[in-house]
């Protein structure tokens, strides 16, 4: 037996050149090395499902509460409004003075506001403490609680109206024709601002 030759292996294993043979490593090492890096890919996709689903109970709750939270905020909200709405033109009762030296018009005055559904009261020649001393287009004189609504209604129909109010304690209110008196407000004009006063409140975009 050749001294290159290792014990044990003799026979036709015997070595007969100058350098031992390569041994190779055994394939059970590649499998458990194999395997130990497939158990850390899986512990890692599990680490991570579990991250994922304490933020979901965690912090990602909170976000998505706050989200909802901001989306709710930026909903309309309607506002009430302090102000009530006007009476409709049908439950105004409206006196019609001329205090102009015209003739006739407070009669044709009152029978255009018919027309338009106010309710009409006396029709006549102005009162001496207003007579021929309206110098604008008119004047409106009610009791102060006209100022609730009836003074609005009633002053869509002409502009440059004056307010004023008396000791009167019923709800009719004198509207007193002036000397710059030409006509009343064109009806569709009046009519979208009326519509306007009636319109309910818009609601307001907070966010």
């Amino acid at each position: 037996m050749s001294m290159l030759t290792p014990p044990g292996m003799g026979g036709k294993y015997r070595i007969t050149g100058t350098a031992y043979p390569r041994m190779r490593r055994p394939r059970r090492r590649r499998r458990l090395v194999l395997a130990a890096v497939a158990a850390v890919g899986v512990l890692g996709l599990g680490g991570w499902g579990t991250l994922q689903l304490i933020d979901v109970f965690t912090g990602g709750g909170k976000k998505t509460e706050a989200k909802r939270n901001t989306a709710a905020a930026c909903e309309p909200k309607t506002q009430v409004s302090a102000v009530p709405l006007p009476p409709r033109p049908g439950q105004i009762t409206v006196n019609v003075y001329n205090a102009t030296p015209r003739s006739g018009l407070a009669k044709a005055t009152a029978d255009e506001l018919r027309k338009r559904g106010f309710a009409i009261g006396k029709v006549g020649n102005a009162p001496v403490a207003y007579d021929k001393k309206v110098p604008g287009a008119g004047l409106l004189l009610a009791a102060p609680t006209a100022h609730e609504g009836r003074f609005r209604v009633l002053a869509t129909q002409l502009n440059g109206t004056q307010l004023k109010t008396d000791a009167r304690t019923t709800a009719d209110i004198d509207l007193i024709l002036g000397t710059a008196f030409k006509t009343l407000t064109a009806k569709p004009a009046s009519d979208k601002a009326l519509a306007a006063l009636a319109a309910p409140p818009k609601p307001a975009v907070r966010c």
